[in-house]
């Protein structure tokens, strides 16, 4: 690999850029961005069954909870130990930078602990990427790998472009490299959610690997697509589209959220005084004249109230 990696930064990549900061800025303002431990925890572990159900680990995510529960799972050991691994390195991440190639080679000791007899060290011999019609990639030979993770290291301490852009473009090239005997998927999801978290913390718990499951077969296509031209362009444009879907998700989840809350509000109102007006409501709730109304129809909807009498004095009747 060159000093600088091949891609091309196409006005789709930029849309999608722009998209997904305008999307964080919505999140941030909203309030949930800082999510409470549950939720953290919740989505880590949907990152974590998601990134190891890509790699073939059959467990769901209620065995996985268990097994961070510390209950006993009925599952294959490899399988258990995948779960602990995985939990432990995500936890890890805060204390990591993600140019250092001591922190990389560390966490793969501890992602593949008790997996596989190389850990925490680049692969001695060679590698490729298999599919059911056979060979997919042939990765470098194994004596190029640590100069080409060092060369790849340094050019994403110092990257040109946006870190939405540059932890795609790792992420891809990782993968070309290969540098380790196993682990490598796992091991490139882990990277690209420590590079983003730098960039902004609240990506720490943003399960893109989740919606990667989803589209496993479009996520192999891509960088299948990219090593045939030979730069990282798709791939690119691929991961800022399941990190743009992955933040409308937690988006629409925080205004359903907003929404029940605004309604239990109105609904308490009501109960106090059936008979009290749009404005004092909007005023009591804390929302605009208009929210009310949107609310005070969907209540109407599903059948948490009725207007008995006119517009103007009539009142609300709260029916469950």
């Amino acid at each position: 690999m060159s000093d600088q990696p091949p891609y091309t930064i196409t006005p789709q990549i930029l849309q999608r850029v722009a998209e997904i900061v305008e999307l964080l800025t919505r999140w941030s303002v909203s309030g949930d961005s800082a999510l409470s431990p549950q939720l953290r925890r919740n989505n880590r572990i949907r990152t974590i069954q998601a990134s190891l159900a890509i790699e073939n680990n059959t467990l769901s995510i209620e065995q996985v909870t268990a097994v961070l529960d510390g209950k006993l799972v009925l599952g294959l050991p490899r399988e258990i130990q995948e779960v602990k691994n995985t939990f432990a390195a995500y936890d890890q991440l805060p204390e990591w930078q993600p140019q250092s190639i001591t922190d990389l080679l560390a966490a793969h000791g501890l992602l593949m602990l008790g997996l596989v007899d190389e850990v925490g060290v680049f692969r001695s011999g060679s590698v490729g990427v298999y599919s059911d019609k056979g060979l997919v990639h042939m990765a470098p030979p194994a004596d190029r790998v640590a100069g080409q993770m060092a060369d790849l290291l340094d050019w994403l301490a110092a990257a040109p472009v946006h870190p939405l852009i540059a932890s795609c473009v790792f992420h891809y090239e990782f993968e070309f490299i290969h540098p380790f005997a196993d682990g490598n998927g796992r091991m490139g999801r882990l990277w690209q959610t420590l590079i983003l978290s730098t960039w902004q913390p609240m990506l720490a718990y943003l399960p893109v690997e989740s919606l990667i499951r989803v589209r496993q077969a479009d996520y192999y296509q891509a960088l299948a697509e990219s090593d045939n031209v030979g730069n990282s362009t798709v791939f690119i444009e691929f991961i800022l589209q399941a990190l743009q879907d992955a933040l409308t998700e937690a988006l629409s989840k925080t205004s359903e959220k907003t929404s029940e809350k605004t309604s239990e509000k109105i609904v308490a109102a009501l109960i106090r005084n059936s008979s009290i007006t749009i404005a004092e409501l909007a005023k009591s709730v804390g929302v605009t004249p208009r929210s009310i109304e949107r609310n005070l129809q969907k209540l109407q909807e599903v059948g948490r109230l009725r207007r008995v009498g006119a517009d103007k004095g009539g009142y609300w009747e709260v029916l469950k």
